[in-house]
């Protein structure tokens, strides 16, 4: 059935619960690639140097932060490949998925407030309304 999927997670809970969905579905199709897909976005790069004293700390916090949705994939005993990028989320998104022959792209909601949503739009919207494959948004 897909032969080529992309979890799209930043360690939310809502991440975490896509990765679910998505052991679910590579059950299905046992000879898919399953990455998980970090994106780096500029704006929160100041912040993550602020807070950290070199690039080995930035980079255990961001494997921390994902350990839990490598955890519910392992235990579906999947190998998924951690792939990271750089950009403004939900575009990276689409062009890792254009670039790579993605099938699906798994990923969770997100929980901006009203006027944020409304001003900015949610990652997985812009996900929905680029993507040239078919996405599936976890709640």
């Amino acid at each position: 059935m897909y032969k080529h999927i992309v979890i799209a997670a930043d360690g939310s809970d809502n991440s975490v619960r896509a990765a679910a969905e998505a052991a679910k579905l590579a059950r299905i199709s046992p000879q898919a690639l399953i990455d998980v897909l970090l994106v780096i976005d500029p704006d929160r790069i100041r912040d993550e140097v602020l807070h950290s004293t070199n690039h080995e700390e930035i980079e255990f916090y961001r494997q921390e932060r994902l350990q839990p949705v490598l955890d519910i994939l392992q235990q579906a005993e999947l190998t998924p490949k951690l792939t990271t990028v750089k950009g403004e989320p939900g575009p990276a998104i689409v062009k890792y998925a254009d670039e790579n022959a993605v099938d699906l792209i798994v990923i969770g909601t997100r929980g901006l407030n009203a006027l944020q949503e409304f001003v900015l739009g949610s990652v997985s919207h812009k996900v929905v309304k680029r993507a040239h494959c078919p996405v599936l948004i976890v709640k």
